[in-house]
């Protein structure tokens, strides 16, 4: 196929936006495959910030990056991704390229536990006001189930409502596969 799917659609936007020595966020760690991507990307010089609220979470990827030799290339948090502006150093202020968000349940955990809109929004509204310019979030959206379907119609009105001389708001999407497969929404801050 030559038409990217959505993962690797996604992981081709960061690569874009992220560079050695920059700073980027994780804003839901899940198992650590973006967070050690991102590390990877950021070299020795930069700093990746992860964000989530389960336990699980935060020890899956704390191994994987142990694995991978990159946690030195990155501070996890067990808090939501709302508490961005309040937890990242103020030298990454103005300076994060690149950011990510797997929307849904944790792979393999509880999905009783599931991201929510209002963080998300207001997790994307402190990313804006945080990112450099041209810096781009990459928001993966899993709505296969109740509470995705209800973030999904609350993140597409949000994204379509952005100011344009804001941001640049692209939806990235297969329109004919079956079982509510994941979309991309990527943001380019102006």
């Amino acid at each position: 196929m030559k038409i990217d799917r959505i993962l690797p659609f996604a992981r081709n936007l960061l690569t874009l936006a992220v560079n050695e020595g920059d700073y980027a966020v994780d804003a839901t760690i899940g198992n650590g495959h973006d967070t050690a991507m991102l590390a990877s990307l950021v070299g020795d010089n930069g700093h990746v910030f992860g964000f989530d609220i389960q336990r699980d979470a935060i020890e899956s990827t704390t191994s994987r990056l142990q694995k991978q030799d990159l946690l030195n290339r990155v501070s996890l948090f067990h808090k939501s991704h709302n508490q961005l502006l309040t937890t990242l150093p103020t030298e990454a202020h103005g300076k994060i390229t690149g950011a990510v968000f797997n929307l849904g349940y944790l792979p393999g955990g509880n999905k009783e536990i599931v991201t929510k809109p209002d963080s998300t929004i207001d997790a994307i509204e402190q990313l804006l006001a945080l990112m450099k310019p041209e810096g781009i979030i990459v928001l993966v959206v899993y709505h296969g189930h109740e509470e995705g379907a209800v973030e999904r119609d609350r993140l597409l009105k949000y994204c379509s409502t952005l100011d344009q001389q804001r941001a640049h708001v692209l939806m990235y999407r297969f329109m004919n596969q079956i079982n509510n497969p994941p979309f991309i929404i990527a943001i380019e801050k102006r």
